[in-house]
């Protein structure tokens, strides 16, 4: 097998399918809560416009297009009829990513994964299939309106707690607001929840948002796990005094504290393989230039694919924290700490994955990702699996995102060759499929 740095030359019909990718994703870009750069947020009236254009695209498709009340939109193109005597009943492989933004995001985040999905189907559209395949547009990821991520996905789930709906954006709307204006029934969204026993999995085609296959030269790459991640919100207090009068010996100075703290998380982050450990936000107070600082409080964010060494690091930092407070006179505190556990991927799914972008004569890349996806709320649902194509210039959540026609092409390719392989194990055909998928 050749060494896999570029897609090999795709033939005309994924070239073809590649180039609609992208003009979906252009033409959905335009489709915006906000004129002049894209943000579109949970069932706004540019999400509407979104799914009518989505639905188009999956009905000339031939899929059997539904809204599910919390707003996903799902086409679904069904199994084969003439499946062999004895063969169960089929299962609904589910395929798709988000069709939310951040504000001024770029066009591929989430939406790439659902129209790389869509075109996979199309390409198989001459083949009988012993599954179902749903193609999920999920309605929130990016918890950017109700401040509330993977609302779609949690539906999808069985997971969507109804407290959420007392939830409020910015204008004051709740949630139970904006899906009962959507047209749908926020009553009935546990009804729409898939059954876990009728789910063969879950897998999702991403934007890989860093710079990971870009260093390696790979058009895409299987995700290992989702990495957990640590939130904590912390405070170093001091005592502000005035900066020209007080010795330096003689201070309680809490922003000194929380700068020797910060260092110390960025030396763990770099020491620890495939940690990542980052203080995003500082509030320092009173907040004048003449008084030593008597608060500094900070935000920490630690993420890791493996939960034990993520808290590891985690309660070691924390530690330290508490040395460092107690070198310089102050005191430490945290205020706030959230746990979301890691996500691992299906091993029987990416083998697949990885057996289908070998039949493209493509090395699998193996890699975690440090963002959160619609597959962590799925996940709760039965086995899930990613696939990351490759942004040239490592860009996230901005305008800046790009991808390339290869690698589009090659995703999708391996995305049509996966979908063949779990047909195959179904139905028992001699292609190997990398084992049945586990339950």
């Amino acid at each position: 097998m050749a060494p896999a740095t570029a897609p090999r030359p795709a033939d005309p019909s994924a070239h073809a399918l590649a180039a609609r990718v992208l003009d979906r994703c252009d033409r959905l870009a335009r489709h915006t809560d906000e004129p002049g750069r894209i943000t579109r947020l949970y069932l706004s009236d540019a999400t509407r416009a979104a799914h009518a254009e989505l639905r188009g695209w999956m009905i000339d498709a031939g899929l059997t297009v539904r809204t599910d009340n919390a707003g996903n939109l799902i086409g679904r193109r069904p199994a084969a009829d003439d499946v062999p005597d004895g063969t169960p009943a089929p299962r609904v492989l589910l395929l798709g990513s988000h069709l939310d933004t951040v504000p001024d995001a770029g066009r591929y985040d989430g939406v790439l994964g659902v129209m790389i999905a869509l075109a996979a189907v199309e390409a198989l559209a001459a083949e009988p299939l012993a599954m179902h395949i749903d193609v999920v547009g999920f309605s929130e990821e990016e918890g950017v309106r109700f401040d509330r991520p993977y609302l779609g996905s949690a539906a999808a789930a069985g997971t969507f707690d109804p407290g959420w709906l007392r939830r409020n954006d910015a204008s004051g709307a709740s949630l139970q607001w904006a899906i009962e204006r959507f047209g749908l029934d926020p009553t009935a969204i546990a009804q729409d929840a898939y059954d876990p026993a009728e789910v063969l999995g879950y897998t999702e085609v991403h934007l890989e948002q860093g710079p990971v296959l870009a260093s390696a030269g790979r058009p895409g790459g299987v995700v290992t796990a989702i990495q957990g991640q640590s939130r904590l919100r912390v405070r170093f207090v001091g005592k502000p005094a005035h900066a020209g009068t007080t010795p330096m010996d003689a201070r309680q100075d809490a922003l000194a504290a929380a700068a020797h703290w910060m260092v110390r998380v960025q030396s763990v982050g770099r020491a620890t393989g495939d940690l990542r450990a980052t203080v995003g936000q500082v509030e320092v107070g009173p907040g004048a230039r003449n008084v030593v600082p008597g608060i500094a409080e900070l935000s920490l964010d630690v993420r890791h694919d493996l939960d034990d060494v993520r808290r590891s690091a985690t309660d070691g930092l924390l530690h330290e924290a508490g040395q460092i407070a107690e070198d310089q006179g102050v005191r430490f505190e945290v205020l706030d700490a959230q746990d979301q556990p890691a996500t691992p991927m299906d091993p029987a799914l990416s083998q697949a994955l990885e057996g289908a972008m070998q039949d493209a004569d493509l090395e699998p890349a193996r890699l975690p990702s440090g963002a959160g996806h619609d597959a962590v709320a799925m996940a709760a649902l039965g086995p899930v699996a990613m696939l990351f194509v490759r942004d040239p210039g490592a860009a996230s959540h901005h305008p800046d995102e790009r991808v390339e026609v290869e690698d589009v092409a090659a995703a999708v390719g391996t995305l049509t060759a996966y979908i063949r392989r779990l047909a195959a194990a179904i139905d028992g055909s001699p292609h190997d499929a990398a084992g049945k998928v586990s339950r």
